[in-house]
């Protein structure tokens, strides 16, 4: 990791130590002023622990043009960004996409758009639906390794966080209060409950805490049609395509809705809010990501929208597309923070002794 950026991270937490203002806002600042001096393990762990609501920003008496110039959401950004860079495996990846997020994510998608499209001209598949153009046999033989690699990649990049930050052995008590923490987005409600000011310094408001639930919720819903679309595969030996009112349809296109909505929220906001209060180096790959994720759910909707249509399989190469994209840069998107999340809230249930 960058010494430049744990060195300032540092002076600006020794700062906020002695100052002690902003106390309630979060679980950042218990955790930090339980230490009398700062390391680069806790250094790490509070900036993955930080959710970058910008609230303590906005109440300290600190920044420029004090001579202190604190920018403490900013000095965490930097360091959890970098973190992330530093444990994604393999290396160099992470880097490439946070500086040129937008760019990759459309390349990539397109490119596997129009693989799937050369695939098709190739000849039909001979199935019903979405598998005259690609056979079942096919999508398993190549999104199966697509969905097993980000997880073996996480799981060495969430390895490597873990013995930084000095973690034990977890317990499942440790593990539900972190989840209950991720499920509330408790730490963007704010100190008192009434939200953060992400985006607007002069009001608090619970948009950004909104917005990331409807495509968290909006992601498990469309995970799990595609499990429960698996499931009647495998185990009941009903075949695709599915109607509208089948598990998968009544699960998929709510989620789809939802991450829809909260991306297209989640990009707002962001638009309106001071990029020199995050990781600025990190803004491309950030939107980046929204927009993969936008992507995968409208091209999912309209899928089905037109799946009885000649421009079915056009949709379906953008989807499929769009789908492989968000599995492979996974490890090396936005998508890795909730992952680095959770961990730091365990590791926070670990410092409350829970």
């Amino acid at each position: 990791m960058q010494a430049e950026l744990l060195q300032e991270a540092r002076r600006q937490a020794e700062i906020c130590n002695a100052c002690r203002y902003c106390e309630g806002y979060c679980s950042v600042f218990p955790a930090l002023h339980e230490e009398r001096f700062f390391t680069d393990a806790n250094l790490t762990q509070l900036a993955n622990l930080c959710h970058n609501c910008r609230g303590c920003y906005y109440a300290c008496q600190y920044t420029a043009p004090h001579e202190f110039d604190l920018n403490l959401p900013k000095a965490l950004a930097e360091v959890r960004q970098d973190s992330w860079e530093s444990f994604a495996w393999p290396g160099g990846i992470a880097t490439l996409f946070q500086k040129n997020g937008v760019m990759i994510a459309l390349a990539t998608i397109v490119g596997f758009a129009l693989l799937f499209l050369a695939f098709r001209a190739l000849g039909s598949a001979g199935g019903d639906g979405f598998y005259a153009v690609l056979s079942h046999s096919a999508m398993v033989a190549i999104f199966l390794p697509a969905f097993l690699f980000p997880l073996v990649s996480l799981g060495v990049s969430l390895t490597r966080y873990w013995r930084a930050t000095g973690g034990s052995k977890i317990t499942w008590t440790q593990i539900v209060d972190a989840f209950g923490s991720a499920a509330k987005m408790r730490n963007l409600a704010g100190g008192h409950g009434d939200g953060c000011n992400f985006e607007d310094e002069d009001r608090f408001s619970q948009a950004r805490r909104l917005a990331h639930q409807a495509v968290m919720y909006g992601f498990l819903l469309c995970f799990a049609s595609t499990s429960a679309g698996t499931v009647m595969h495998y185990v009941f030996d009903l075949q695709a395509p599915y109607g509208l009112f089948s598990l998968p349809k009544l699960l998929g296109i709510p989620g789809g809705i939802l991450m829809v909505l909260g991306t297209v929220w989640l990009a707002g906001l962001k638009l309106k809010a001071d990029k020199n209060l995050g990781a600025v180096s990190a803004w491309g790959g950030e939107m980046g990501f929204v927009l993969l994720l936008f992507l995968v759910a409208l091209s999912g909707l309209l899928l089905y929208a037109l799946g009885s249509t000649a421009a079915m399989p056009a949709m379906l190469a953008i989807h499929l597309g769009s789908v492989l994209s968000f599995f492979l840069l996974t490890p090396y998107s936005k998508m890795a923070h909730g992952f680095y999340r959770l961990a730091a809230l365990v590791r926070d249930a670990q410092r409350k002794g829970v």
